[in-house]
């Protein structure tokens, strides 16, 4: 039998949108507010989804103290009230979009999650703006 469970975090971070091969007038185009100069920051929702079949000693799909405990050291640690720009190095050169920073996030616990289990990651920007990888 297949199940999937789910395991919800959160991180806060500070970003700042930009291309440097742009110019200034057209990264403020793209990006708008989240262009700014002085960076900008989220309250990310980060939810863990394993897909697998149920282990028949123990019911379990995945652990979910050793899920919870992954994210905590691989995601949360990493990531928390850090500027993903300055201080982080999977964004020294990638523009940490909604959909850069979930990928990332993916590859993150992927390499850490067996391949016998399917991995998906949503993370919410806003209430209103999420992201899934892979879609």
């Amino acid at each position: 039998m297949r199940v999937s469970v789910y395991r919800r975090a959160h991180f806060n971070a500070a970003h700042r949108l930009n291309n440097p091969n742009l110019s200034a007038a057209e990264n403020v185009r793209l990006f708008g507010v989240c262009n700014n100069n002085n960076f900008h920051g989220h309250n990310y929702e980060l939810e863990v989804k394993v897909t697998g079949e149920v282990n028949p000693d123990t019911g379990y799909v995945y652990d979910m103290k050793d899920l919870s405990d992954m994210i905590k050291v691989e995601i949360e640690d990493r990531f928390d009230h850090k500027n993903l720009n300055l201080d982080t190095e999977e964004f020294k050169n990638l523009n940490p979009t909604a959909e850069h920073i979930a990928y990332v996030i993916y590859q993150i616990l992927r390499k850490k999650i067996g391949k016998e289990f399917d991995l998906s990651i949503r993370l919410w920007e806003t209430p209103r703006n999420s992201v899934e990888y892979p879609a």
